[in-house]
């Protein structure tokens, strides 16, 4: 029995991709697929070889084609379930990062103004980065303008609202290094 579910799992992630690829993501090689959400603006999205996007994961891209991807996840990167990557700019994952579930990642806010309800505002937007071999725990929001550097790793359930160096543990909302990692 564990053998069928194993094949039939299998063959479900690689329907998807055929699928995702057919609506223009672009896969730098084989992408391990469950039950994700890409609502529209495919090809805006790029996805590198070995990256594995858990159930429930929703990458949502705002806003005309910049001739770019606006959501760049990088070869062997591994995002948790129930993840959302919602960007209008640039967000950029790096290689080999471990992305918790529940997470939420964003480039970009809404501007807000005295007497205008809170989504009539403009967007403002501003690329956020995770470099290489990131860990971000559960429940981690990931603000705008946001770089976080190689090798850090972030704790559940912190809002990371400014940038953090490579190598260094922060946690906290807001997050704040705790120790850097030797």
């Amino acid at each position: 029995m564990e053998l069928i579910l194993r094949v039939y799992g299998a063959l479900a992630s690689r329907l998807r991709g055929l699928f995702y690829r057919a609506l223009g993501v672009r896969m730098e090689g084989k992408c391990w697929l469950q039950a994700i959400e890409i609502p529209r603006n495919h090809r805006d999205i790029l996805l590198g070889a070995g990256v594995a996007l858990d159930r429930g994961v929703t990458l949502l891209v705002s806003g005309a084609s910049q001739g770019r991807p606006k959501i760049e996840i990088q070869r062997q990167t591994y995002i948790n379930r129930y993840t959302i990557i919602d960007a209008s700019r640039e967000i950029r994952i790096g290689a080999e990062c471990m992305i918790g579930p529940h997470c939420y990642i964003t480039d970009h806010d809404h501007v807000v103004g005295g007497g205008t309800a809170p989504g009539a505002g403009p967007l403002e937007a501003s690329a956020t980065h995770i470099e290489e071999r990131c860990w971000i725990g559960a429940h981690v929001s990931i603000l705008k303008g946001v770089t976080i550097g190689k090798g850090t790793v972030v704790g559940a359930g912190s809002v990371v609202t400014k940038s953090l160096p490579a190598g260094v543990i922060a946690v906290g909302n807001p997050a704040r290094i705790i120790r850097e990692i030797t």
